[in-house]
C-alpha cells in the first residue's frame, strides 16, 4: 500500500509531538508498560487534539473564501476554545453555538473564558433545544451571515469530518517514527473518543502506516453502536473526497464504551482519583471529561487482566486542561494555609 500524500494544511500545531514512557505509574500499577503521545501539547492556549484536525479543515475554509467560522459544541467544549482562539489568530470571525449542561456560571470559566476573551460571537442554548435543534441553529446563523454578505463555513461538532480526519492520519505518521525510535511495537493504542474524528484517523492512518497495534477509542459518551456508525461515516466522507488508498470498509472501529460514567462531561469521584494518581506520579495532567476518563479505562482495563504485564501500551493524550480548571472543585484540594 503506498503512503498518501496529504493535502495542504496551515502550519498550526507544535509537531510532531513528544512521545515517552510512563514507568512510575507503569510499576505502580503493575501492568503493561504504559507510554503516552503528548497531543496535549500541540500548542499553547490552542493545546489538543482539535488543533491537528483544525490545520486542513481551516485550510479549506480559507481556500473557498470563507471569513466566518461557525461551529458548536458543549460550554466546556475545547474544539469551540481552539476554533475561537485559531480564528482569530487567522482573522475569521467565529461565532459558538454552545449547550448548556447545567453547569453555567455566571463568571465564566475555563474553555468558555477563553472563547469570549477570543473575542467569539456566543449564543447558549438548553440542552433540550441543542440537541432538538441543532442542524436546523447551524442553518439559522448560516443564512444569517450570507445575508450580511460574509462567507459562512460550519464545522462540525470536533471538527469530525473527512477534512478532519488528516489531522490522525498525520499522527499517525508520527506514532509510526516514535514506535521506531522507543523500539516497540504496542499491543493496543488508546484514545478517548467524544465525536469521533480522532478515532477515524487514527484507524485509517493505523492501516496506512502499518502500525503493529489495535486502535481503541475509550468512549467518553453515546455508546459503542453510535461511534462504530459516526467514525465509518467520517471514514467514507474522506474516502469520497480525498479517493486514500484504503478500503474505509474493511478498517476494524474498536470501542469501549464501558467507562462513560454519569454521561458526558460528568466525572465521578474515581475519575478525580485517576487525575490526582497520574498528577502525582507523572506530573501528566488529564482532563475530567476526556482523557481522565479514557486513562481511567486504561486502568481498569489492567487491573481486570485484559493488558498484560510485559506489553507496551499507548495512550494518545488529547488535552482538555481548560475543561479541568472549570471543575476545580472536584479535586478536593483546600485553600492553603499561610506561614506567619
Amino acid at each position: 500500500m503506498s503512503q498518501p500524500v496529504l493535502p495542504a494544511k496551515l502550519d498550526l500545531a507544535r509537531t510532531p509531538t513528544p512521545f515517552h514512557a510512563l514507568d512510575t505509574l507503569s510499576a505502580r500499577l503493575g501492568g503493561p508498560r504504559l507510554w503516552v503521545k503528548r497531543d496535549d501539547l500541540t500548542e499553547c492556549a490552542s493545546t489538543g487534539n482539535k488543533i491537528r484536525k483544525l490545520e486542513y479543515t481551516l485550510a479549506r475554509a480559507r481556500e473557498s473564501g470563507c471569513d466566518t467560522l461557525i461551529t458548536s459544541g458543549g460550554l466546556q467544549s475545547n474544539h469551540c476554545r481552539a476554533t475561537a482562539l485559531l480564528g482569530a489568530r487567522l482573522g475569521f470571525k467565529v461565532h459558538l453555538l454552545l449547550r448548556d449542561e447545567g453547569n453555567f456560571d455566571e463568571v465564566p470559566d475555563g474553555n468558555l473564558m477563553l472563547d469570549y476573551l477570543a473575542g467569539a460571537e456566543i449564543s447558549i442554548y438548553p440542552k433540550s433545544r441543542f440537541f432538538t435543534e441543532h442542524a436546523e441553529l447551524l442553518e439559522h446563523w448560516r443564512r444569517h451571515y450570507i445575508d450580511e454578505g460574509r462567507t459562512p463555513w460550519v464545522i462540525p461538532v470536533g471538527a469530525s469530518d473527512g477534512h478532519g480526519v488528516w489531522g490522525y492520519v498525520g499522527c499517525a505518521r508520527e506514532l509510526a517514527d516514535d514506535f521506531a525510535r522507543a523500539r516497540i511495537a504496542p499491543e493496543v493504542l488508546f484514545h478517548a473518543t467524544g465525536s469521533g474524528g480522532t478515532q477515524a484517523g487514527l484507524t485509517a492512518g493505523a492501516r496506512l502506516y502499518n502500525l503493529p497495534c489495535r486502535v481503541v477509542g475509550m468512549a467518553v459518551c453515546d455508546n459503542e453502536a453510535y461511534f462504530q456508525k459516526k467514525v465509518r461515516s467520517d471514514l467514507r466522507h474522506w474516502q469520497s473526497r480525498y479517493d486514500p488508498d484504503v478500503d474505509v470498509e474493511s478498517l476494524t472501529i474498536e470501542v469501549n464504551d464501558h467507562y462513560i460514567g454519569p454521561g458526558y462531561g460528568v466525572a465521578t469521584e474515581e475519575i478525580f482519583e485517576t487525575i490526582r494518581l497520574v498528577a502525582e506520579t507523572e506530573g501528566l495532567v488529564l482532563d475530567p471529561v476526556y482523557s481522565a476518563k479514557a486513562f481511567h479505562g486504561i486502568i481498569g482495563e489492567i487491573r481486570a487482566g485484559r493488558l498484560a504485564r510485559g506489553k507496551d501500551v499507548v495512550f494518545v493524550h488529547t488535552g482538555g486542561i481548560f475543561g479541568l480548571m472549570a471543575q476545580r472543585d472536584n479535586l478536593g484540594i483546600t485553600r492553603p494555609s499561610r506561614e506567619l
